[in-house]
């Protein structure tokens, strides 16, 4: 491939509808913002990215149809997309069977790794240990766990079982909802939280169904004083969409949020309202999806092929400059080596970071160390 002048030619996967395609449609923006950049620079050697893009509307079999359209029909070799686990499960099969490589942006449960997997989003050690040691020490030992009904809130959980239990700790209830919950879905949820009063509610609810769990917290009369949420999965794009006043004082663990204060940062904020509007906010999702496409451009630079088994290796170790600071990829796992903040959503839809690592932590996603 690095003997035409021919583009360079990526699939790009993310949902810009259903119930997770408010978030994912902010990772399409920091992808196609990355790729923009790139081709007004010139584009890589001489030669533009052109991304071929379709809309899996958070549909988990559509993910596998898409992805196959992008690998077989298409022939690229490269996609970047997936948001939930299961997105990501359906869509690694065929992407290891032909050889190619997935580029995915999104903290996860961690337990994995396949060589033709690119892991730019959080591992656990990497944010649920940091949140969880964090709500321990501030807010108390009583913990409720709610979540999505699938494997990324399931697999979550067990660590934060542990992590809670053996502190001293108690897990007074666990429940999980199905993808698209109900503002409805909630009113046993909050009845629950009224009879057992826990410490702390621990959410890994995702998508839509967010907003609708906060909305239904604070018409209960909770406030975060005396019960906070602290998630991993609630960001700027969520506060958006729930209302800044219903997220305010909420907790969230995350590698990013728009407020961090550093050069790049101020950059990365500027173009991506430039190009998008001033009112639409960056975020973690969309942070890792921009840093990324720069990875792959510089690594493809200097290989000036995007052959998965040349590609590769010039991936894993690569440093760059990205708005959380500064990142590397492992070269034993092929995850990324990411900075560890707690932040606490104010009422302006943004986060007060109250603390954050020192340098980027290296992943730990089997939690070995």
């Amino acid at each position: 491939m690095g003997s035409t002048g021919e583009p360079w030619r990526v699939g790009v996967l993310f949902s810009q509808s259903g119930d997770t395609g408010a978030i994912e449609e902010t990772q399409l923006k920091g992808t196609m913002l990355g790729i923009a950049e790139i081709n007004a620079a010139g584009g890589i050697n001489g030669r533009e990215i052109v991304p071929i893009i379709y809309d899996p509307t958070s549909s988990t079999e559509l993910y596998s149809h898409y992805a196959r359209k992008l690998l077989i029909e298409d022939r690229v070799t490269t996609i970047f997309g997936c948001y939930t686990s299961t997105s990501r499960k359906a869509v690694l099969p065929l992407v290891e069977r032909v050889n190619a490589l997935l580029w995915y942006p999104t903290r996860y449960e961690g337990f994995e790794f396949s060589p033709n997997i690119i892991y730019t989003g959080s591992s656990p050690n990497q944010n649920t240990i940091e949140l969880i040691n964090y709500l321990l020490t501030t807010h108390g030992n009583r913990f409720y766990l709610l979540g999505t009904d699938y494997c990324y809130p399931r697999r979550t959980n067990r660590i934060v079982r542990d992590l809670v239990c053996g502190q001293g700790g108690t897990i007074v209830g666990e429940e999980y909802l199905g993808f698209g919950a109900s503002p409805n879905d909630f009113r046993p949820i909050i009845r629950d939280l009224r009879n057992n009063k826990p410490d702390v509610i621990f959410s890994t609810v995702v998508g839509q169904a967010i907003s609708h769990f906060y909305q239904a917290y604070t018409d209960a009369g909770f406030t975060p004083d005396n019960m906070p949420i602290g998630s991993l999965n609630t960001c700027e794009a969520e506060l958006r969409l729930m209302g800044t006043d219903v997220g305010a004082g909420h907790i969230t663990a995350a590698t990013y949020f728009e407020s961090v204060e550093n050069e790049e940062n101020d950059r990365f904020v500027r173009l991506f309202k430039q190009r998008f509007g001033e009112d639409e906010s960056t975020n973690m999702c969309a942070e890792a999806a921009y840093f990324q496409v720069h990875l792959f451009a510089q690594a493809v630079a200097e290989t000036n092929s995007m052959d998965t088994d040349t590609l590769r290796p010039a991936v894993l170790g690569r440093e760059i400059a990205a708005p959380q600071g500064r990142i590397g990829i492992d070269y034993k796992n092929s995850h990324a080596e990411l900075w560890t903040r707690i932040g606490k959503a104010d009422d302006h839809g943004r986060f007060d970071i109250l603390r954050e690592s020192m340098v980027a932590l290296r992943p730990d996603p089997f939690l070995v160390t």
